[in-house]
């Protein structure tokens, strides 16, 4: 599949997924931690049976890349990463903390260009700058 319609249906699923998570909070008047933990779990049913055929591929990936995964998908992103953004939901208007929330791009080019190193252009620049007037349009009361 094209990996941009695959990221376009990311941002989709985002976005509602966001939308229906913060209503499940505040119907239920659920504490963000639960709420993780209830996506979570689902979140591991489903992956943990989609992923299942490709588990012995790990055994050949290296520690080096596994930690990457744990640290960066499990620890910052997954937890802390989520953890953050479930508070925030509790706490604030959608409106607001979805457009801050999903400036991730922002900081993976960051560290794309920093680390990574993918050439600064005009045109990423360019991106940047307009990601950063956007969020601030968006989130300005």
């Amino acid at each position: 599949m094209n990996p941009y319609l695959l990221a376009l249906l990311t941002a989709v699923a985002w976005g509602l997924g966001g939308y229906f998570e913060k209503k499940g909070l505040h119907l239920g008047n659920l504490p963000p931690q639960l709420g993780i933990t209830i996506r979570t779990a689902v979140a591991l049913v489903v992956l943990g049976a989609v992923s299942a055929p490709h588990w012995k591929e790990a055994a050949h990936a290296g520690p080096r890349a596994l930690l990457y995964l744990v640290v960066g998908g499990g620890l910052v992103a997954g937890s802390l990463g989520m953890l953050c953004f479930y508070a925030a939901l509790k706490g604030a208007p959608l409106s607001r903390v979805m457009p801050i929330a999903f400036t991730a791009p922002l900081f993976g080019t960051i560290l794309a260009l920093t680390f990574g190193g993918e050439p600064l252009t005009l045109k990423t620049l360019l991106g940047m700058l307009l990601t950063v007037g956007g969020i601030v349009l968006l989130t300005i009361g």
